[in-house]
């Protein structure tokens, strides 16, 4: 399924055109006491109208609310997303359809190289942030 930058975007676009039709689904009566949080919880009472689906009870996620096929699994960037652990992660990816996200548990250190790497090779990273590389690995490279 190899589709080009122009076309994902365009996927990405269509998926938040038909994110916005979906209701944000609360959990059965929050509305209703304060002690009970909006965080959605299926509804499972026996006499429930929410799992009932009463006409004029709020909705209930289901298949028909997923997102398109092409689009899942997707950045919002358009990219796809790859998890890195180590340099020789980046060997199999392909810049112009991935992107790279850095595993929390790789240290400062690795960090740099990974970060290094991947801006020789043109990829695009996704949580590099305001990384700051450690004094040992700037000494090493000058």
């Amino acid at each position: 399924m190899s589709v080009d930058i122009e076309e994902r975007k365009r996927l990405i676009a269509k998926r938040e055109k038909e994110k916005k039709k979906k209701p944000k689904f609360v959990r059965q009566e929050s509305w209703r006491y304060k002690r009970i949080k909006e965080n959605w919880r299926r509804p499972r009472g026996i006499d429930s109208k929410m799992r009932l689906k009463v006409k004029g009870w709020p909705a209930s996620p289901n298949v028909g609310y997923r997102g398109p096929k092409e689009t899942r699994g997707l950045h919002p960037s358009a990219y796809r997303e790859v998890m890195v652990f180590n340099v020789d992660d980046l060997s199999g990816v392909d810049p112009e359809l991935e992107a790279i996200r850095i595993a929390s548990c790789v240290g400062s250190k690795k960090k740099a190289e990974i970060i290094r790497e991947a801006r020789e090779r043109g990829i695009h990273i996704l949580n590099v942030g305001e990384f700051k590389e450690p004094e040992e690995a700037t000494a090493k490279s000058t």
